[in-house]
């Protein structure tokens, strides 16, 4: 007696693979943001520190939750809310990121931050930002988790 495998238990097997592929595609398995951003400097955690020691204001892109979690010490929350794709050429109408709460003089230094390489949402903010005319934006890439690796302080 040999065993095979029903037809309707391939289809079901088929049919699960495909859903799976589709929903992972969607949640967060994005290739890392790009290692630079035309219009920005990008900075580590030691050059951002030394930003905001000499009065550059740091904005973590992040969600309100995740900044009430921790933060650097003296960052400022405009959560930047994102449902375009994670991808250079992203499209910034889907998004939503509250521009008013950066400095009006748009000579003023600011740096972006998130969660690190992978997540898009410092990227995309520093990109909103040098298209709204900001003249000195600073892309701090490694963002959150390389500032507590470093040890620096957070709050």
């Amino acid at each position: 007696m040999s065993f095979h495998t029903p037809l309707f238990a391939k289809r079901g097997l088929l049919a699960f693979t495909a859903t799976a592929a589709l929903i992972f595609s969607n949640i967060g398995f994005a290739a890392d943001t790009p290692a630079s951003l035309q219009g920005a400097t990008v900075v580590d955690a030691a050059k951002a520190k030394s930003l905001m020691d000499s009065g550059v204001k740091l904005f973590d892109t992040r969600v309100a939750n995740e900044y009430a979690e921790g933060h650097i010490k003296g960052a400022i929350n405009i959560p930047y809310k994102e449902k375009s794709a994670k991808s250079p050429d992203f499209d910034a109408s889907q998004d939503s990121f509250d521009l008013s709460k950066l400095p009006s003089d748009k000579n003023t230094p600011v740096i972006f931050q998130c969660n690190g390489p992978e997540c898009w949402k410092s990227f995309k903010s520093a990109h909103v930002a040098i298209k709204a005319g900001y003249k000195k934006v600073y892309w701090f890439r490694g963002g959150f988790p390389e500032w507590k690796a470093k040890g620096l302080p957070t709050e």
